[in-house]
């Protein structure tokens, strides 16, 4: 019975710690820096939000299916996925100081953004991060522009719209995506 009590009340204070975390976490980080321009990769596979800054390393990570050096938080993604940013050697003692960490946590701004998402089978293009933020936690565009068979390995691509941009082709980010590709 006294077993009993002290285990439950181990629980209770880390469930306390736990929802405690959670409330400081969600707290709006403020911009600490600001940045011209930013490209982001993201490859959401097996319940991970694999995100990289650096084309290279997300190639590398496309090829082998793992990054030599990340910064995991476990549990840090809006439906609780683990998030792990995958970064290039120059960058791997930065921790939480590198871009697309720092882009995350609400640290970092950029003028221009351009981001892809590959997830179920589709590469998802973007040209904000809000639109981007939008489809990881809806987990579907609301408006888009979708090439079937353009991806690189004849992937369907699905130009992420909004409502200021919603009845417009998407040329100059279809352009940007053929560049990368």
């Amino acid at each position: 019975m006294v077993a009993a009590s002290i285990a439950l009340t181990g629980c209770a204070t880390a469930e306390s710690k736990t929802a405690e975390s959670k409330m400081a976490n969600s707290e709006p980080a403020q911009v600490t820096e600001t940045v011209s321009s930013i490209t982001i990769f993201e490859d959401d596979n097996e319940g991970r939000i694999n995100q990289f800054y650096d084309q290279k390393t997300f190639k590398a990570y496309k090829a082998v299916g793992e990054t030599s050096f990340r910064l995991t938080r476990i549990g840090a993604g809006p439906n609780g996925e683990t998030v792990v940013f995958g970064l290039p050697k120059a960058d791997k003692k930065k921790g939480a100081n590198t871009p697309a960490a720092m882009l995350w946590d609400g640290k970092l701004e950029a003028t221009s953004f351009y981001g892809e998402m590959y997830k179920h089978g589709r590469i998802y293009v973007f040209d904000n991060k809000a639109d981007m933020d939008h489809v990881r936690h809806l987990g579907h565009p609301t408006y888009m522009y979708t090439q079937i068979g353009a991806g690189p390995k004849g992937e369907t691509v699905v130009y992420v719209l909004n409502k200021s941009n919603k009845k417009k082709k998407p040329v100059e980010l279809m352009d940007k995506f053929k560049s990368f590709h």
